[in-house]
Formats: structure tokens, sequence, C-alpha cells
């Protein structure tokens, strides 16, 4: 059996500005194409479908149609709300989309719903958890104590009906760690501290546990648990991880097999870094392709003074610029200056990289292309009144 996991699609989402519900729906596609080339019985959706509990209608709409073309492919789907959906929302017309093999798990009543699929190695069960807090779980157990995250899932899990005789799969969207040790996290995900952590010894009954939650693809422990990451580089800080979905075939019991199977966006999210002049030069531009020249941008300036209309040159080169940061002798001795390793004179560094060296440090993230030149008029508007 082929299952292909999922999750974190955060569809409706907007980075820096930028909508980047096309990418999404370009990239759905893909996912569509995969399930059938590759024979999959089963997608796996492990949570945040959407980017807001309230999704807007084009993301429904969005949703809607990748959830028609999977099941006109006939692959089974499996879909659990993640902390940023609405339970109650996801599980809408859930009795009308189950009799197209779309199975959502409801909200949260005490028991967890499960699906079986069979083929000829014989059945395999797929659970699915819904986001879970230890406040939604305690008021079933009233008699036991939950006092984390941890107790929580623990109990719950053992609440389910688990043959070891069968496969079964977990679909969980928590933040799971392995002997204390946290995954790699990303800026785009919502920061949650070790309070909120899941061991992931609670799963120890599944043959594979499809997570969701975490942006950036990796196991955690056993090879047979895994983030399957976002459907797109969600932050600057992905820019260097590029993302896959783990296509995996569960043999006869205990046989497991797992491919990563890449997913290529239509326009990346990369950084580019060097002088304003060179990095809009002839030179540079003749040696880009079309796409290259359409991904979402990260700039990271090394000019020592601040280019005149830089984010202009920029746009007319890379049209899609999401942020501009700058890297230079100046920044480094604001840094140095911030850390206490020097006094430097303030008013002798250049005012829009001041305040973009600040806004980093407090946002981690650089000025989009619209607060870049923001700042820039305010500044220049700032110098006229003087």
């Amino acid at each position: 059996m082929r299952l292909l996991h999922l999750s974190d699609l955060h569809i409706g989402k907007q980075v820096n500005e930028f909508p980047l519900l096309e990418d999404q729906s370009r990239m759905l596609e893909s996912v569509i194409g995969i399930i059938e080339q590759r024979n999959v019985d089963a997608l796996v959706v492990a949570g945040d479908v959407y980017d807001r509990s309230a999704p807007s209608a084009d993301a429904v709409a969005c949703f809607d149609r990748f959830l028609s073309a999977v099941a006109e492919t006939g692959a089974a789907c499996f879909i659990v709300p993640g902390n940023h959906d609405s339970a109650e929302r996801i599980a809408y017309a859930a009795g009308l989309l189950e009799k197209n093999d779309v199975h959502i798990s409801p909200v949260y009543n005490g028991s967890i719903v499960s699906r079986t699929l069979t083929d000829e190695h014989g059945e395999t069960v797929f659970w699915l958890f819904p986001f879970l807090k230890p406040a939604l779980v305690r008021p079933f157990f009233p008699d036991e104590d939950i006092p984390d995250y941890t107790a929580a899932m623990r109990r719950v899990v053992e609440s389910c009906d688990i043959d070891p005789a069968r496969r079964n799969v977990a679909i969980a969207h928590q933040f799971v760690t392995c002997a204390g040790r946290e995954p790699d996290r990303s800026d785009s995900e919502l920061s949650l501290g070790g309070l909120d952590n899941v061991d992931a010894s609670v799963f120890d009954a599944f043959d594979y546990v499809a997570l969701g939650h975490i942006h950036r693809p990796q196991r955690i422990g056993r090879d047979t648990v895994r983030y399957s990451g976002s459907l797109l580089k969600y932050s600057a800080s992905e820019i260097r991880y590029p993302k896959s979905a783990p296509l995996v075939t569960l043999g006869a019991k205990g046989e497991v097999d797992i491919e990563l199977v890449p997913l290529i966006p239509a326009r990346d999210m990369r950084q580019i870094k060097g002088p304003l002049k060179q990095l809009v030069s002839e030179e540079t531009v003749a040696g880009l392709s079309k796409s290259e020249r359409d991904d979402y941008i990260h700039v990271v300036l090394t000019d020592e003074f601040q280019p005149i209309d830089a984010l202009s040159a920029l746009r007319a080169v890379y049209p899609n610029v999401m942020s501009i940061s700058f890297d230079n002798a100046r920044a480094t001795a604001t840094e140095a200056a911030e850390c206490g390793a020097i006094a430097e004179d303030v008013d002798h560094l250049d005012p829009i990289e001041l305040f973009a060296r600040f806004y980093h440090e407090q946002n981690g993230a650089g000025l989009t292309a619209s607060q870049y030149e923001t700042v820039r008029e305010a500044l220049e508007e700032s110098e006229e009144d003087r």
C-alpha cells in the first residue's frame, strides 16, 4: 500500500505581503500528478490545511478543487485539522465527503476516528488525531492526572483500540520531540516552547506516524516518524531546504519503505547577495532564466552606502523582491554596538540601514519591499522638513 504524506498547506497564506494562492494551487496540481504517476492508494494531510481558522472564499475553493481532483484519482484521502485550522469548519460536509473516500477528523469528543484500507497484505488502519491540547483532553478523563501535552496524547492513544497485528498509521499535528531533542524549526512556524512538546514514544504502537506542524522535512527519532514539511517555503529561513513529500510503501507488517518525492514550486524562494550594481548588471541578468527572475527573492545588499532607489532597480530585474537587508561593515558595526562589543557613533550610520538592522533583529526577517520603500520615503520627507 502506498501513501503520500503532506501537511502544512497553509492555503491562503501571504508571505511579506505576497499572496501565494496561485503558487499553492499549482503545487497542489503537481501533487495530483504524483498521486496518478506513482499509483498512490491514500493521501494523508496532517493538519494546517488553511493559514487561518476562517479562510477566504478563494482559499476554500482552491482546496475544494484539490479534493475533487484527489477523488477522481481513486485514492483515499485522510485529513486532520491543525492548530491554524478550525476543526469545526474543516469537518463541514464530512459525511458527504466520506462517501467519496475523503475522511476528515471531527472535533475531538473523547475518541479518535479510524478508517481501514485493505490490500494484499491485509488491513491498514489510519488513526486521525486532530490537534489536541491538554485542556481539550482533560474533560473526557476527569479522574486522571493529565499535566502536559505528552500525558494528554498518551492518554488519547491509550484509549484507541489498536490491534498490533495490523498495520497502523497515525496522522497527527503536534510538536513532537524525541528524548528531549526538538525538531529543526523555521521562522514561519508559531513559537511553541518546550511546554507544548509530545514525546515520540507516545506513538510507538504505530508503523508510520505522519506528522504536521513543523515546516522543515525531517524524521523524529526513528525513520517512520516524520514531518513532511510545508507545501512551499514560507520564510527566508527555509531557503536552503528543498520541499518534499514522503511516499510511504507499507508491505507486510513491519515492512516500511520511504521515498522523499521532491516538490518543485513554480516560483522558488531564494536569496541573492552582493552590491546592487552587480545584482542588476547586464551580465548577471543575461545568465538568469525567466523563472529565476520570477522567483521570490530576499535581497542582501553589501553596498557600504545606501543605493539610491534600490527597490526600483531590483524590481526591474526581479519583480518578486520580498525583502531587502544589508550585510556590510556598517551593519556589522551596528550589530557589534548593539551587543556591547564596541561604542559606535550611530550618527555616522545610514538611517535606513540602522532601521533595517533593527527591524531584522526584532522580527527575524528583513524589511518587505513595500516597507523598505515606505521607510525610504519617510526618511526623505524628514530630511526635506529639516
